[in-house]
């Protein structure tokens, strides 16, 4: 694949209500060093805000991104800022709230419903915004209910301060009981070719019955997560990768893009080839064969070795 000479329109696009988005878009997790939050090394901030600037050039007009998305020396949100501001009309950022890191970079209790207020002024504060396109609300364990956060987002959303809502994390029973306060535009969870997910599965399904964008996280780092992708590739991933001429990384994404056309991608890089590499997986079409030889890698949780290498999440996406 030539990547440099495809754009993000490549992979169709999506309408989150009156927000039209390409469908590959950014996640900003990775700008701030060579691994997530406090882990790894703090990135080269010159190269962060390059690679934003590059991701705009590209055609990427949907950026994940959080708060929480700091590091020792590095805020996502203040290098979007930087890159980007003013903001293009048809740039859609999208942020999420519920988990806490203090200033030490040490997780917190998650919000309470009356602190998600500060949490969404914080984002708003860095991105230098008067209001959020999309917020979601990241599902935390050991809440017992989702109703009385999303309600207080959906307050927000009433004032002013946010323009629609999605959820994070969650299983069926939360997106039913989210859509009983407020319309929920997204959901983002988890999901990829690493292990099966039936909860995740059954989320993709009502999710384009119901033309809600599913939007999955960790779809190449899979087991990994914030830390990376983590042990060898998978022989089935590179098999596919060399009949197309393509990365398995290219793989992965375009494998996530064909689950539906409301699935949205939003890999995360700090390197601008990667970036590239990322948006051309837009363009990869799979065949139905090799489609149906990779999902019979995802039921069977791939390899016994892939597993047992896989890095544990520290926290959420």
């Amino acid at each position: 694949m030539t990547s440099r000479t495809i754009t993000a329109d490549a992979a169709g696009t999506w309408t989150l209500v009156d927000l039209p988005v390409n469908r590959i878009g950014f996640g900003a997790m990775r700008l701030t060093g060579s691994a997530a939050f406090h882990l790894g090394t703090p990135s080269d901030r010159a190269q962060s805000i390059a690679v934003l600037r590059r991701a705009v050039e590209l055609g990427v007009n949907h950026i994940d991104t959080a708060a929480f998305y700091f590091s020792s020396l590095r805020s996502a949100n203040e290098l979007i800022n930087s890159a980007l501001a003013p903001y293009a009309d048809d740039l859609v950022i999208v942020t999420k709230v519920g988990p806490y890191r203090d200033y030490s970079g040490d997780w917190g209790t998650p919000a309470r419903p009356d602190r998600l207020r500060g949490h969404v002024e914080e984002n708003l504060r860095q991105l230098g915004r008067d209001h959020l396109d999309v917020v979601n609300l990241r599902w935390m364990e050991g809440w017992d209910s989702i109703a009385e956060h999303f309600g207080a987002l959906a307050e927000l959303r009433e004032a002013g301060l946010i323009r629609h809502l999605g959820i994070s994390g969650v299983e069926p029973r939360q997106l039913a009981e989210a859509q009983a306060i407020a319309p929920v535009v997204c959901v983002q969870n988890q999901y990829g070719l690493h292990a099966p997910d039936p909860d995740a599965d059954e989320l993709l399904r009502l999710c384009g019955e119901q033309g809600i964008a599913f939007v999955p996280f960790f779809a190449v780092a899979g087991q990994g997560g914030a830390r990376g992708p983590a042990g060898e590739e998978l022989d089935e991933v590179r098999t596919v990768a060399r009949a197309h001429g393509a990365t398995p990384a290219q793989v992965r994404l375009a494998w996530t893009l064909q689950q539906g056309p409301h699935v949205l991608a939003i890999p995360g890089t700090g390197s601008p080839d990667h970036l590239a590499e990322n948006v051309a997986a837009g363009a990869l079409r799979l065949t139905d064969d090799e489609m149906m030889r990779l999902n019979t890698v995802r039921l069977q949780g791939g390899s016994p070795s892939r597993r047992s290498g896989a890095a544990p999440s520290p926290r959420p996406a």
